[in-house]
């Protein structure tokens, strides 16, 4: 099929509208932030289309300056969960231990079958006992950990963890967080955040 100059045109600019249009979406739906440790620089999407109650809790404590000078304490791998019929391998995060008490309330728990998202190699997903609990402690996944999702058998209570994000940069540095030396599951030192900002 033979295209006049004019129609040529129209279809180049309509193609490029649409991956304007689709970029845009993107930034709209997602807010990227940079998590910076001591071993080195860790970047995340949060989804906030998807998961919006959990991103938006997550995003207050980043504003609020909460995990400046938090850590990660607790890293899980194979060899330190005897106890665990279903194993998993995850790092886990906090605020500074000094603003632990001027957080801010439990959020609803959103569950994958609600969101559409996994427990997948770099998702971020909120610590909890019970159902709505979560407050500002995350975890990052090493590998797809399924049975973190609803109806997954890690949690006795099947009602999983709420994931909200993943990371798109930096999953050696969250190996070497999982790989530091550790007391069972206690970082031992923990590895230190210098801070949490979005990224501009």
């Amino acid at each position: 099929m033979t295209y006049s100059p004019f129609t040529l045109v129209l279809i180049v600019i309509s193609t490029l509208s649409f991956g304007v249009v689709t970029q845009a979406q993107r930034k709209s739906d997602h807010v990227t932030v940079v998590i910076q440790t001591e071993l080195g620089t860790i970047e995340a999407e949060i989804d906030i289309l998807r998961a919006p109650i959990t991103s938006e809790n997550f995003l207050k404590y980043v504003d609020a300056g909460h995990y400046d000078g938090g850590r990660f304490h607790r890293t899980v791998r194979m060899d330190n969960q005897p106890a665990n019929k279903v194993k998993i391998e995850v790092v886990q995060a906090g605020v500074d231990p000094n603003k632990e008490k001027s957080g801010f309330a439990p959020i609803k728990l959103e569950r994958t079958n609600q969101t559409g998202l996994h427990h997948e190699n770099g998702t971020l997903s909120m610590a909890r006992d019970g159902p709505d609990t979560a407050t500002s402690d995350f975890f990052i996944c090493i590998g797809p950990q399924p049975s973190l999702d609803y109806e997954g058998k890690r949690n006795p209570d099947g009602q999983g963890f709420a994931a909200f994000g993943r990371v798109v940069k930096g999953m050696d540095i969250v190996r070497k967080v999982q790989a530091s030396h550790a007391e069972e599951q206690k970082l031992t030192p923990p590895i230190k955040i210098l801070k949490i900002r979005r990224k501009s």
